[in-house]
């Protein structure tokens, strides 16, 4: 049974041109491992190849999961943190040993041949005719001064202009390109002011004059006193404010320190902390920036293993796209408040007044960083106004399947049109 799936999963992505093209500029024998069974990748100047023998080069790395763990992978729709091989790593499903440098290095070309070859849904055409059409978002630069230096902060907008102020957090390593269907829904226009801005360091947002001389590291006071600034001079009077992942977070020290200033905050895959814990993991997530290993390419294969396989191939993709173009080290720097200085353990969440400002929660089911049960957590340690599961969701909602996340978020827009603040 095994050797039978790992050849059927040869077949259907062994050929495919990214494949073999990453296959090619690698060098590693991969074990891939089950019950008692094993079946050997090779990855070479010839691409990749696989075999039932154990080969004459030294084994880099071995996969070891069980045949159950195996089928469900590469079945059509895999169970929450079964969707790929960074997923059941973080789940348990998935041990690693031997060169974890070159399981780095091959990340892509593997998940590429297990998770992303996977069949998935296309994306709707609802550009109509097909003459060209131009999005109606306007994309500006805000010159300011934040913490005593010159920024230009790259921010998109649309929607009506007296509507309702609706600020939009974009996700760690990633930038506003995230809610481009959320400024493009007439839905969300009719009565919003959406405004999407870059983090400074991040997409258009370029770091402010003597970066060069620092290490970026963003901190809760950065990213609350930013978001506010932002408020601020651009006059978003009593905004609601949504933020995805670290967003998700910085929407709770939003409504903790701000709240009585804003109308709601939504908070997209929200937690009170998330962990950098894969067992066994002696690098981490720092090997994204060692120089033998594609910081770029390897910050988006750990982020297949956050979308949901019911997502479809367009919108995962262009997901993916985002973090292959985040500036050196700014993934990282974020994570500065995801894992440590933006944890919330400490009781602090407990004085969210959610009277005064109400906090709506949102988690994808197939998110294994803030997974729904750590969700569940926080909206019972708030008293949250409301807290749903979204089905068939990982941690990118509005860009990895925003037209099913649109199905979740207007009941909960249309509720807060309905508040008088």
């Amino acid at each position: 049974m095994f050797q039978q799936l790992m050849t059927q999963m040869m077949a259907r992505a062994g050929q495919h041109p990214n494949v073999t093209w990453r296959g090619r500029y690698g060098k590693a024998c991969v074990e891939l491992a089950n019950d008692g069974d094993s079946q050997f990748l090779i990855l070479n100047e010839k691409g990749i190849a696989i075999s039932a023998d154990r080969p004459d080069d030294d084994v880099d790395l071995t996969l070891t999961a069980k045949d159950a763990a195996w089928q469900e992978l590469l079945g059509p729709e895999p169970r929450p943190g079964l969707q790929s091989l960074s997923a059941m790593r973080r789940t348990g499903h998935l041990t690693v040993s031997g060169d974890h440098v070159a399981f780095y290095q091959n990340l892509m070309a593997l998940e590429l041949l297990f998770s992303l070859s996977r069949e998935r849904p296309q994306k709707a055409d609802n550009t109509g005719s097909g003459k060209p059409m131009i999005d109606p978002i306007i994309g500006r630069y805000l010159n300011m001064d934040f913490q005593g230096r010159p920024h230009r902060i790259y921010f998109e907008e649309a929607g009506d202009p007296e509507g309702i102020p609706l600020i939009c957090l974009h996700t760690a390593g990633a930038d506003g390109r995230q809610y481009r269907d959320i400024l493009n829904d007439a839905a969300i226009t009719k009565h919003f002011r959406v405004v999407v801005f870059d983090l400074p360091w991040h997409g258009k947002s370029s770091p402010p004059a003597g970066f060069q001389d620092e290490i970026y590291a963003l901190t809760t006071d950065g990213y609350v006193d930013i978001v506010m600034a932002v408020k601020a001079a651009l006059g978003l009077d009593n905004p609601v404010i949504m933020g995805c992942s670290i967003g998700g977070r910085a929407v709770l020290h939003l409504a903790l320190r701000h709240g009585k200033e804003l109308r709601a905050v939504i908070g997209l895959q929200s937690a009170l902390n998330a962990e950098n814990k894969i067992d066994g993991e002696p690098e981490g997530l720092r090997a994204i920036h060692r120089p033998d290993i594609h910081g770029g390419e390897v910050s988006a294969a750990l982020m297949v293993g956050l979308i949901a396989p019911q997502s479809n191939s367009t919108d995962a993709w262009e997901t993916l796209w985002h973090y292959m173009q985040g500036g050196p080290g700014v993934f990282m720097g974020d994570l500065n408040y995801y894992f440590t200085d933006g944890d919330m353990r400490n009781g602090m969440a407990a004085d969210i007044d959610t009277a005064l400002c109400p906090v709506y929660l949102l988690t994808g089911e197939y998110d294994v960083s803030a997974t729904p049960e750590l969700s569940r957590e926080l909206a019972e340690e708030i008293n949250a106004t409301s807290f749903e599961v979204m089905e068939n969701m990982g941690h990118f909602p509005m860009s990895e399947n925003p037209e099913v996340f649109r199905n979740y978020l207007l009941p909960v827009l249309d509720k807060i049109t309905a508040i008088s603040h």
